[in-house]
């Protein structure tokens, strides 16, 4: 086990048991005595209410509740994976805003569980043409929000240019690249482009609510579907 897992558990123990012996603790944890004393003694160095001492026995102050405790060592390496992803796959807004939230969960972290965030060898370098790939996402991350329209300027692999008014129904991403799902008012169905052929895209002011029948899910729905017989597939503009 894990010394962050191990010391969550340890936590949760407490959490449950108005006491606990270190002998007790150690059998629960499958560790020695000692190194419970010590796991125990790095809690309450990072401030964690643990009261009691070795030789004696252990109990946690009640109504102590941490928020970050509640994630394990995979759910924080999870975190921080996901969080780089982000930072080199996503819009600049977005990067910025995972990063804030890590910093965050960092300061109120136990010294202990700290170094998971800070040691994860986990990682998800970008590329120097990461930024083409996601220029209008903020924009378009946006228009789903707001249920607008946007318009668009697209060159597809071919080089065929169009124009293109759409609505934003998700982001999906690929590990190299996105695609934005969306209803297109040209084509009358659902179509997928790639934000990295975009140009001089702008948020019309003409909103949609979905009550014809387009959403994401049936954008979903199509291509869930497009393996059976004489079904449409979704269109994607590459």
């Amino acid at each position: 086990m894990r010394r962050a897992d191990r010391l969550f558990r340890l936590v949760q123990l407490l959490r449950a048991r108005r006491f606990a012996t270190g002998e007790q603790i150690a059998q629960e944890l499958g560790v020695s005595k000692r190194t419970v004393y010590r796991d125990v003694a790095d809690l309450q160095a990072s401030g964690v209410p643990i009261r009691g001492e070795a030789g004696v026995g252990y109990r946690l102050e009640r109504g102590y509740d941490l928020p970050p405790l509640i994630f394990n060592g995979e759910e924080l390496e999870g975190l921080v994976l996901g969080a780089r992803i982000v930072g080199a796959w996503g819009d600049p807004d977005l990067a910025a805003a995972v990063g804030s939230a890590m910093t965050k969960i960092e300061a109120v972290l136990p010294e202990a569980l700290r170094t998971v965030l800070i040691d994860t060898p986990l990682f998800a370098p970008g590329r120097p043409w990461a930024r083409d790939v996601v220029r209008e996402m903020t924009q378009l991350r946006r228009g789903i929000s707001e249920r607008r329209l946007v318009h668009f300027d697209y060159r597809r692999a071919d080089g065929e240019d169009s124009q293109r008014s759409v609505r934003p129904l998700g982001l999906y991403f690929w590990g190299s690249s996105w695609t934005l799902a969306t209803w297109c008012e040209l084509r009358h169905d659902y179509r997928s482009f790639r934000p990295d052929r975009m140009r001089n895209v702008s948020l019309l002011e003409e909103t949609f609510d979905g009550s014809d029948g387009v959403s994401l899910e049936g954008f979903l729905a199509r291509m869930e579907n497009e393996d059976e017989p004489g079904a449409r597939s979704v269109g994607t503009d590459r």
